[in-house]
């Protein structure tokens, strides 16, 4: 259940960056190494958004597989929960991708001028 702080990082990171305007939309890069569930991410970030101006807003996760490089220099894509090299069946390896989460972007609601002409 920790989708449910992860959520409420990512609706405070938005509210810090948004500057006061109401927030559209947050676009998010889930490595597959997070164990992290992309529709219990969705819910809990409704939740923790209500009466804020990331209220109404889509949470856009976008997934990133695990990549692992060998000391053998054997690059792969993670399919199973295996850490030793397809090539080599050695155990030296080190993680190239997949172990983030990020926010890539924000959408903003445009500040309107409420000046006359």
């Amino acid at each position: 259940m920790h989708e449910l702080s992860l959520s409420q990082a990512i609706v405070d990171s938005a509210l810090a960056h948004a500057q006061g305007r109401r927030v559209r939309s947050v676009t998010v890069t889930i490595g597959a190494l997070r164990q992290v569930v992309p529709d219990s991410l969705a819910f809990h970030f409704e939740i923790v958004s209500r009466g804020t101006l990331c209220e109404g807003a889509l949470l856009q996760p976008r997934l990133a597989p695990a990549r692992l490089r060998c000391a053998c220099g054997e690059e792969w894509e993670l399919a199973e929960l295996t850490f030793r090299c397809p090539c080599c069946r050695g155990a030296d390896v080190a993680v190239r991708d997949g172990d983030q989460l990020r926010i890539d972007s924000i959408e903003v609601e445009e500040a309107r001028c409420i000046a006359p002409r």
